[in-house]
């Protein structure tokens, strides 16, 4: 089988649908060494290695024009490049596929992975609602098959946009494979000393945004006088000053430790030195970072509607994100009672099976078998 990718944002891309992106693609080359893997993007990057030169082909723009103008050449000039390759399908790992692709005779699968522009409008500038709502339902509406990250994403679709969902196929996404081994003691001291930890701290990891909702977490500390600190790893957004603030106002500066630069290295030692992890993000596609800190033998605490059960199991903690009060009391549960955090720690490893890479691998496989 010979199969392309918009790969641009594999190449290019650090995290979110970088991550993904780059995981798809080195999770198919693994399992299925036998298909041909090409990868269409107007740049690419030393800084990612995810499929060597046996397994895929890169293809890039030729022209001055096409490379001045990338967004012309992903979206419209690369449907000839697709048939001047002869594949069997084309994915477009993020949200959208060339325009026109369906007059081609090549077949077609994008990946949607959340309609949260559409939920929560005013997060967004109008001119960006637009764009995204343009791009997501052509896709949605040309591809012949649309693969959703989570069931919550595959209902908005259809809810959104009118889908059939006879069209849509769940495929869950996973982690970084390096969170499923242990960091050395070596390796967790390195962290704890490059980033100034305490020897215990709740974390929660995400970009800093006002839909992650963090200050609840903060909050909760406060409200119910929990002794013990608080690490936010993730970039920085505006509404990071609303938790300065909050912060300065509650003279928490030695409880709140704030972290916007932790490589992707440095993640899995830092998950395994915490407590906890507490994610009351109102609203996700999916939620990487509880598959994160499941593998990483971490008890989870997180919202208790949308997506957020699929990603963490029967076995965590779930609550009202906007609920602080709730939020405390789950943390002082699994704080004071270790039948508890031991039994959630290993229930929630179990369940991250259901996102290794053969797993998914075979499940993209199915999909492009079903069109083929």
């Amino acid at each position: 089988m010979r199969i392309g990718f918009d790969a641009k944002r594999a190449f290019l891309n650090a995290s979110g649908l970088g991550n993904y992106s780059r995981n798809m693609i080195s999770y198919l080359a693994k399992q299925y060494p036998a298909n041909e893997y090409i990868l269409f993007t107007p740049k690419t990057s030393d800084r990612f290695h995810f499929i060597d030169n046996k397994s895929g082909q890169t293809v890039q723009p030729h022209n001055i024009f096409q490379k001045a103008f990338p967004y012309y050449w992903r979206s419209y000039r690369i449907n000839k490049e697709l048939q001047k390759h002869r594949l069997d399908i084309y994915h477009g790992l993020s949200n959208e596929i060339p325009y026109n692709i369906h007059k081609s005779s090549v077949k077609s699968v994008v990946t949607i992975h959340d309609l949260i522009f559409l939920r929560f409008p005013e997060l967004y500038k109008p001119i960006d609602r637009n764009i995204y709502k343009n791009k997501f339902r052509y896709a949605c509406n040309h591809a012949d098959k649309i693969i959703a990250i989570s069931e919550q994403t595959k209902q908005d679709i259809i809810t959104f946009f009118g889908i059939d969902e006879k069209r849509i196929s769940v495929v869950y996404q996973g982690c970084n494979p390096i969170f499923y081994q242990k960091s050395s003691q070596e390796e967790k001291k390195s962290i704890k000393k490059k980033f100034n930890l305490p020897d215990q701290f709740i974390l929660s990891v995400g970009t800093i945004e006002e839909r992650k909702n963090t200050l609840q977490i903060i909050k909760a500390i406060h409200d119910h006088h929990i002794d013990i600190p608080l690490v936010l790893a993730g970039r920085l957004t505006p509404y990071v000053e609303k938790i300065k603030a909050y912060i300065r106002e509650n003279k928490m500066e030695k409880q709140v430790i704030l972290l916007h630069e932790v490589e992707t290295d440095s993640l899995p030692a830092l998950y395994q030195m915490s407590e906890i992890f507490v994610y009351p993000s109102i609203f996700e596609g999916f939620g990487i970072p509880i598959i994160e800190a499941l593998n990483s033998g971490i008890p989870v605490i997180t919202t208790e509607k949308g997506c957020f059960s699929e990603a963490g199991g029967p076995d965590s903690l779930y609550n009202d994100p906007k609920n602080s009060d709730e939020i405390a009391e789950a943390i002082t549960r699994i704080l004071t009672d270790n039948n508890l955090k031991n039994k959630m720690i290993e229930s929630g490893y179990q369940y991250t099976m259901r996102f290794r890479e053969e797993k998914i691998a075979q499940d993209l496989m199915k999909v492009y078998e079903e069109i083929l």
